[in-house]
């Protein structure tokens, strides 16, 4: 029988179904260390408040280490059945070491506040990793785009050809959008670290509880300022699994760029055999497969955020069983969001880029033509006379099966008398980067600019 720390209330036990049913240890024993952190800092506060004496206080912390060190080392198993939750196994460890002593622990608090402190205490933690994770993915984009610094490549707009870039520059991209992630993160931090301990059931407690000093004991920089909403809050939670999912849209988005650039018709990149896998079958295959993973584990994620959406928006004030539902989506999505950072850090690391496929891209499509209607702009032209003029040239070469630059001049000029001799250095890709050296573009200074930036800001 799952024992219960509410039984006095009953006259008989609940139905086996309903303890495998209500149960939580499946999955909330993953909290242990938080819970016993948690509780460490709650038996402090109650000794320095007078309502445990020291000697009590110190027996039970002394207990809830070692709990913990048995914990990590296997000697107390987390996955017995016959507890409801992680914090029943816990209580019961404690009074099994030093009697019914244990039970004072409990004293002006409540399950309520203390899953939501080691909720906290859990996300505080995941963020941390997450941001170190992220930064080292960060840093494996830099070290890309300075390797490969000097190669060109097209740019693209809906999946077609548009302009001529670096491809430093379309990997800094990334950089940019992994560096919104951290400061989302980052500021994520200030609404997560606030103690709601005190805030007991949903009321507050009647003991006289130094909340401040378990906010400074477990490095909370404030308490919560209302019981009800701090017992009902899982808004961090739904942030992080926010923040998450905007993580793996980016992470996403880079795979199916590796994806498509891997394959035979772009031709772009390489990747290494390492991080490739084969088909069962086809004996010739060599298969994306990390980043299809990476890219198929987003929607996951995606899922745990609207279902925990889902299960909050109907819920009255204050705790209800409903937001027992908070951890598992929480759980997989750091375990996810964390290996797949992993994996993307170790991919970057494992592609080689073909510059010469990639220069020859460049070279094709007619991905000079904005240049060539900014040169009859400064010639004279306005813009919309100009794109008008260079539209047509542009359907005049294709049908010629030339590029821009493979046309002589006599026939450039039957377009418009305003293009001139030298308007063959505006029809030359690497001369289209070149020219875009404003802050923020992709010519060879304001890249190099921003790789500075990046490593400045990633100490490397």
């Amino acid at each position: 029988m799952t024992q219960k720390v509410w039984g006095g209330r009953f006259r008989e036990d609940p139905d086996e179904l309903v303890n495998r049913f209500n149960a939580s240890i499946d999955f909330d024993r993953r909290l242990y260390a938080y819970d016993i952190e948690g509780s460490i800092a709650h038996c402090k506060m109650l000794a320095q408040q007078k309502i445990l004496t020291e000697e009590e206080a110190s027996r039970i912390t002394k207990a809830l280490g070692q709990i913990r060190r048995e914990i990590e080392r296997g000697e107390l198993p987390v996955e017995a059945k016959e507890f409801e939750d992680i914090h029943g196994l816990i209580e019961k460890a404690l009074v099994d070491k030093v009697g019914e002593l244990g039970e004072k622990l409990h004293t002006g608090r409540s399950r309520n506040d203390q899953v939501a402190l080691d909720m906290r205490l859990y996300v505080r933690d995941a963020i941390e990793r997450m941001m170190n994770a992220i930064r080292a993915v960060q840093r494996a984009i830099v070290l890309s785009a300075e390797k490969n610094f000097d190669i060109m490549m097209p740019g693209y707009t809906h999946l077609q050809r548009a302009q001529p870039v670096l491809l430093a520059h379309h990997l800094l991209a990334y950089y940019e959008m992994l560096n919104r992630d951290m400061e989302r993160f980052r500021e994520s931090l200030v609404r997560v670290n606030i103690l709601p301990s005190g805030s007991a059931a949903l009321a507050g407690s009647t003991f006289n509880l130094n909340r401040e000093m378990m906010a400074r004991e477990l490095g909370f920089h404030d308490i919560s300022r209302n019981s009800m909403d701090a017992v009902s809050d899982r808004d961090f939670v739904l942030e992080f699994l926010f923040h998450a999912s905007l993580v793996m849209m980016h992470l996403s988005r880079m795979s199916e760029e590796l994806i498509l650039w891997s394959s035979e018709e772009f031709g772009f990149v390489n990747i290494a055999d390492a991080y490739c896998t084969g088909s069962s079958i086809m004996p010739q295959k060599k298969n994306p497969d990390l980043p299809e993973l990476v890219r198929g584990k987003s929607g996951r994620i995606y899922g745990h955020l609207i279902a925990l959406l889902t299960t909050m928006k109907g819920l009255p004030l204050s705790y209800n069983k409903d937001m027992q539902e908070d951890k598992e989506g929480l759980f997989d999505t750091v375990d996810t969001l964390e290996i797949c950072l992993e994996v993307m850090e170790g991919l970057l690391g494992a592609i080689t880029f073909n510059a010469e496929r990639l220069r020859e891209a460049a070279q094709e499509g007619f991905l000079v033509a904005t240049d060539l209607a900014d040169y009859l702009v400064l010639k004279g032209l306005t813009f919309r006379r100009a794109h008008e003029v260079v539209g047509r040239l542009v359907l005049f070469a294709a049908e010629q099966n030339k590029e821009l630059r493979d046309l002589s001049l006599e026939e450039l000029q039957k377009f418009s008398a305003q293009i001139e001799e030298d308007v063959y250095g505006w029809l030359d890709p690497a001369s289209c980067i070149s020219r875009r050296n404003l802050q923020g573009g992709t010519g060879p200074n304001a890249v190099r600019e921003s790789l500075k930036k990046a490593k400045e800001e990633l100490g490397i």
